[in-house]
Formats: structure tokens, C-alpha cells, sequence
């Protein structure tokens, strides 16, 4: 049976900083890296260890380039029935080990699978987890401030878990810069065994069939971001979006009100109960700026508005406002755009018509 020292009294036996490391295809999910160098951070202030935590099957050389991001170790829990992620195995194989070492932080990534984690750690060491939070910090006495959206992502709450420990907390992809890569930088890969076996598994694998997102780039990953809101009127208009979004080699996306209205798929949704994208040029047209909706898109480079409304609040954050129709204004940009691409004319200047 497993002893819970999550009392008050007993938080000076926790200490360090976890990550919990989420490998896809022999590399690490972007989400992950994103958490490294926010892990980096919170350990340098709190003047401890960054441990990633990597269960897998043969990924000792995903745990070593891990390192490069810059942690301090990584723990591998390397086992046949670990090579792909199921609730009830990677459970039992983080409770023991955070149950062993008692870390005083554990961050994971907002992934499907890193949600399904941390619900299920959280509830089995009887502690915190505050899910999907857009920054961290350090209150006065050392503990992690974790701060997410609340209300409909009208304010934000301030989270602390002050009587238990871990402290636990997962973000959403692109919420953090990653971290550039050290491929010299040194550190210590700890080899830990799992007890495992068939009755561990909650389910029996068949066959694996990855899903793929017809359509072309996923939004979360381009660099151009064409996404559109209510104001289009019609889910056709949404065909608009597309070719434009072809002519720049990027991505369509959505507001919450779009996607609300039966236009166009919920994956396609960047917001607060969306994805969060951080392109280098993010297109918002005709969408109005509900804070839900900035909560997804504010950090992209470049934000370039298209709405008719001037005092739609998407103005404010924008780096670049169009107030007019969008029904004359996107055809425009597409006509010029397919000029700028004729034969005979350069495609580096496409950057610059941006």
C-alpha cells in the first residue's frame, strides 16, 4: 500500500522538478520540449534539479537528446508494454516512481494523452492538478504559482497548492517557446525498472491506426495562420480561407462561434477550449476578439485583423487592422497574391506582400 506524505509538515521531503516527457515517433512531442524550458526556469529559481521522466520502449536515444533541451537527468522507464501510451500502465509506473522521489513539481503537457495522465495521477496521490495554464511563477514561500484562464478566459486564476505535494499542472502546446537544442550539453540518464505485465493493461492493442488531418498542414504547426470567425457568414466562405491560405503556404483555422455553428470541425478551433498556435503571421478575419479566442493566438508574430467592425476588440492586439468587407478585401489579396506568383516573378517577395 502506498503512503501519502502530502501533509503540510511534510513538504521539505519533496524537492525537484518533474517533467513528464511524451515521445511520438521516435522524437519528443513538441508540448514536452515547450515544458523543458519552463521546467528549466522554475528549477534555476527554485535552485533544484530538472528531471524529464520518459516510460517508453528502446528510447534511450530520445532520453539522451532530451538532455539537449536542457535537463539535468532524465528517468527511463524502458518496457514492452510502455512503447505506446495506456492509462493504466504509465499510471502505475509515474505513481511509484513520484511516490519514491517525492518531486515538489510535476508539469505535463495538455496532450490527450498527457490530460489523461495527470487526471488519473492527481486523484492516485491525492493531490492538486491545474489543467491547462498559460504561465507560471514563484509565490513568496517557494510555491508554484499556477495561473490559468477562468470565467470563459475573461480573467485569470491564480492557483497555488499550498498543503500538498506534488504540485501538479499541465499547458497546452505552443503556450512556451521551446528551448534551442545543445546537443554537447551534459547529463545523467537513470534506468528504473517497471512491474509490469498483461494484467496491468486496461485494454488490448489490436492495431494502431494514426489518425491524419485531411486538408494539409495542421494549424497548431504552420506558419501562417488563416483563420475565420462568424463574420463569414456562410461555412462555404470558408473555401475562400482556404485558397488563401494555399497561396502562403499555411493553414485554416477557426473561432469558437465558427465552430459552435456546424461550419467547419472542432480541430480546426484555436481559442481557450481550442488549440493555442504561435505562427509567424496569424490572419484573423471576421473575428471579432472574444478573449476566449485570444487566449489561443496573442503570442503568434505577426497578427493581421480583417473586420468591418472598427471597434471589434481583435483591433487591439493586432499588428496590422484592415476595417472593411472581407468579401472584397480577401479576393483582393488572393488576385494580388497569384500576381506576385505568376511565372517569371520571384516567390521571396510573398514574405514581404504579408
Amino acid at each position: 500500500m502506498i503512503e501519502h506524505h502530502n501533509a503540510l509538515e511534510g513538504k521539505s521531503h519533496f524537492k525537484g522538478v518533474w517533467v513528464f516527457l511524451e515521445g511520438r515517433k521516435g522524437a519528443l512531442r513538441d508540448v514536452s520540449i515547450q515544458l523543458i524550458g519552463e521546467g528549466r526556469r522554475i528549477a534555476d529559481r527554485r535552485g533544484v534539479t530538472l528531471t524529464g521522466v520518459l516510460p517508453g520502449y528502446r528510447v534511450e536515444a530520445l532520453a539522451r537528446h532530451a538532455i539537449g533541451y536542457g535537463l539535468d537527468r532524465v528517468i527511463v522507464v524502458d518496457h514492452p508494454l510502455l512503447e505506446i501510451y495506456r492509462s493504466r500502465p504509465f499510471t502505475k509506473v509515474m505513481a511509484t516512481l513520484i511516490h519514491r522521489d517525492k518531486p515538489e513539481i510535476v508539469l505535463y503537457g495538455a496532450s490527450k494523452n498527457g490530460r489523461d495522465l495527470g487526471g488519473r495521477l492527481h486523484a492516485v496521490l491525492e493531490t492538486g492538478l491545474a489543467a491547462d495554464c498559460v504561465k507560471f511563477d514563484l509565490d513568496d514561500e517557494g510555491n508554484l504559482d499556477m495561473i490559468r484562464p477562468s470565467f470563459g478566459g475573461k480573467s485569470l486564476a491564480h492557483i497555488l497548492c499550498k498543503q500538498h505535494r506534488p504540485q501538479m499542472a499541465s499547458a497546452r502546446r505552443n503556450v512556451f517557446l521551446a528551448p534551442s537544442h545543445d546537443p554537447a550539453r551534459a547529463g545523467e540518464i537513470v534506468h528504473q525498472t517497471a512491474d509490469l505485465s498483461e494484467a496491468d493493461l486496461d485494454a488490448k492493442l489490436l492495431e494502431f491506426k494514426e489518425f491524419v488531418r485531411e486538408g494539409g498542414q495542421r494549424p497548431d504547426e504552420a506558419e501562417v495562420v488563416v483563420s475565420g470567425g462568424y463574420g463569414l457568414g456562410d461555412p462555404k466562405n470558408f473555401g475562400m480561407l482556404q485558397e488563401l491560405a494555399d497561396l502562403l503556404g499555411g493553414a485554416v483555422a477557426a473561432s469558437r462561434k465558427a465552430v459552435d455553428s456546424g461550419w467547419i470541425p472542432k480541430e480546426f478551433q484555436v481559442g481557450q477550449t481550442g488549440m493555442t498556435v504561435r505562427p509567424k503571421v496569424y490572419f484573423a478575419i471576421g473575428i471579432s476578439g472574444a478573449v476566449q479566442h485570444l487566449a489561443g493566438m496573442q503570442e503568434s508574430g505577426k497578427i493581421v485583423a480583417i473586420n468591418i467592425d472598427p471597434k471589434a476588440a481583435i483591433f487591439e492586439i493586432a499588428d496590422y487592422g484592415i476595417v472593411g468587407d472581407l468579401f472584397q478585401i480577401v479576393p483582393e489579396l488572393i488576385r494580388q497574391l497569384k500576381e506576385l506568383k505568376a511565372p517569371g516573378l520571384p516567390t521571396e517577395i510573398l514574405p514581404a506582400a504579408v
